[in-house]
């Protein structure tokens, strides 16, 4: 069994470069649709969650390396704890969560109960009604009726409303309410070994030989606590090998960690016989892997070892197997550098709050916006106009768009009708950026080049915002058929928030901020007036 690392490394990231590709595009669209109102945004890339982001790279390495993938069962008999895991069972068993259910009830429809329930429901049931409803009853009892179909099905038998039946059954058959688990001999897989022995047993004679399976799912352990390194379900990533006498080896567990591990960019590995001794594996087998991480040092990230022959015996399987247990949270806490693996499984309620600078500028947009080509148009024009005569001294004018709108010529003008002063104010090209958490406001010149390449600017300006109003509000004007009788005048003066320059920021946005301490800063003398008139 002899894979090539580097061979693997290469195809990887191949894939890796592959993916990154396609997001840097992605990222570039997303940019380019930044501004405009999350209704009128394309669908955003999605962000997967880090255990299962792992879990999908895990599925794919094995892959890779020949293995075949298969479901082992979760609920594990504990006589098949026992089997398995010899005089260690009890301490196994210990940290087991057994699986209890509900008793069904035998219920017994006395005359009381039939006045109780004529009292409830209004009307009397007749003997016909009272009989279907003992047999459904008795349906329940016997596992025919399922518990979430009881309530129609006894409403359906003595025909009346859903909602009814609920009280009925709540005041008349107050055992229904009184029902205590009772514990099954069923337990939850603690470790994806218990499943291993129960698959092996139906495949080892229907599949040609070496048999590689693997499988990454959960495992449940009744810890007395859950804290930074232990969870009471977790995620395993096993594997198996059986093969022929003679062929499956110490060797063969080293093989497959380096091939499974390299392809995560480990290149440093090493192997420690494990002091914990396993009874279902075979003496001196059990192994630690430990790989080298540039930051954190050597850390053990998986196990493996030969299946003790007597533990195959129980299940008649002949042949040796390997056995490659690894912890996906583990793994996942090291690729994604996470100290707490709570925080890393549950971050909604583990993991502080954060909301890096790209997400913060996602909730930064125009509030208004137009909605028809035309308006489109107009909003291009005002924009250029300002950017090509926004230093000219007034008073001065200057026509943006001429053309059709909701069947009307208009004409739309940039101007500046006071005296001594320029055509846009001092601040109508700032930009809004975000930057460690806070969003501000900023002209893009050498005074705040760094803000500009450590934030992430929005790609929103001042006129760009107050054009998309403006636009807005001719194009609303035209199509009510207002600009007919009047002309439309849009100006904005002093910025002193978003809201004056059409700016709107998420409530989630805002809260963050809030909470993080951080700061808004959008403010400014912008002092633009556009007009649009009935030609």
């Amino acid at each position: 069994m002899k894979f090539d690392p580097k061979q693997i490394r290469e195809d990887t990231s191949k894939d890796f470069e592959a993916a990154w590709i396609q997001g840097v595009r992605y990222a570039s669209e997303r940019r380019l649709n930044r501004g405009y109102p999350r209704s009128l945004r394309m669908v955003s890339y999605g962000k997967p969650h880090p255990v299962f982001e792992t879990i999908q790279k895990l599925r794919e390495a094995y892959l890779r390396l020949g293995f075949e993938e298969v479901m082992n069962p979760v609920m594990i008999e504990d006589e098949d704890v026992k089997r398995q895991f010899g005089k260690e069972a009890l301490a196994v068993l210990d940290r087991c969560y057994y699986l209890a259910g509900l008793p069904r009830p035998d219920i017994g429809i006395s005359e009381d109960r039939v006045r109780m329930m004529n009292s409830y429901l209004g009307k009397e049931l007749s003997n016909e009604e009272i009989e279907e409803l003992k047999n459904r009853l008795h349906r329940y009892k016997k596992g025919e009726i399922g518990g979430d179909d009881l309530v129609y099905e006894v409403a359906h038998s003595i025909g009346v409303g859903d909602m009814e039946v609920t009280k009925v059954l709540d005041a008349v058959f107050p055992e229904l309410k009184s029902l205590s688990p009772i514990s099954s001999r069923s337990t939850l897989r603690s470790h994806m070994t218990s499943g291993w022995f129960l698959t092996l047993a139906e495949v080892w004679n229907k599949k040609p030989l070496p048999i590689k399976l693997f499988s990454v799912d959960r495992c449940f352990r009744r810890e007395q606590r859950e804290d930074e390194i232990r969870l009471r379900n977790y995620h395993s990533a096993s594997c198996v090998v059986c093969n022929e006498d003679g062929e499956a080896s110490i060797d063969d567990g080293k093989e497959i960690a380096t091939g499974l591990l390299s392809q995560f960019g480990f290149d440093k590995i090493k192997f420690r016989k494990d002091e914990k001794r396993s009874k279902y594996y075979m003496p001196e087998t059990q192994t630690e892997v430990f790989c080298y991480h540039p930051r954190i040092g050597w850390v053990e990230l998986a196990t493996f070892g030969i299946y003790s022959p007597t533990a195959l015996a129980h299940y008649d399987i002949p042949y040796p197997v390997v056995n490659l247990g690894l912890g996906v949270e583990r793994l996942a806490m090291i690729l994604h550098e996470e100290s707490d693996a709570r925080a890393l499984a549950l971050p909604q309620f583990y993991a502080p709050w954060k909301l890096s600078d790209m997400e913060l500028a996602e909730l930064i947009s125009m509030e208004k916006t137009p909605n028809t080509p035309e308006g489109e148009n107009i909003l291009k024009d005002i924009v250029h106009v300002c950017e090509d005569k926004g230093s000219e001294k007034s008073p001065c004018e200057f026509l943006a768009y001429r053309g059709t709108l909701f069947g009307k010529e208009v004409e739309v003008w940039v101007l500046e009708p006071e005296e001594n002063t320029l055509l846009c104010g001092p601040a109508y090209l700032n930009e809004i950026v975000v930057v460690e958490g806070s969003i501000v406001g900023i002209p893009r010149n050498e005074e705040w080049e760094k803000v500009f390449e450590e934030g992430v600017p929005t790609n929103i300006r001042f006129v760009d915002a107050f054009a998309a109003f403006a636009a807005s509000k001719i194009e609303e004007a035209a199509k009510r058929g207002e600009i007919e009788r009047e002309d439309v005048e849009v100006k904005v003066k002093i910025v002193r928030s978003g809201a004056d320059i059409n700016i709107t920021i998420d409530d989630v946005a805002m809260r963050y901020i809030t909470a993080m301490k951080k700061k808004i800063d959008i403010r400014g003398p912008v002092f633009i007036t556009v007009v649009g008139k009935r030609v």
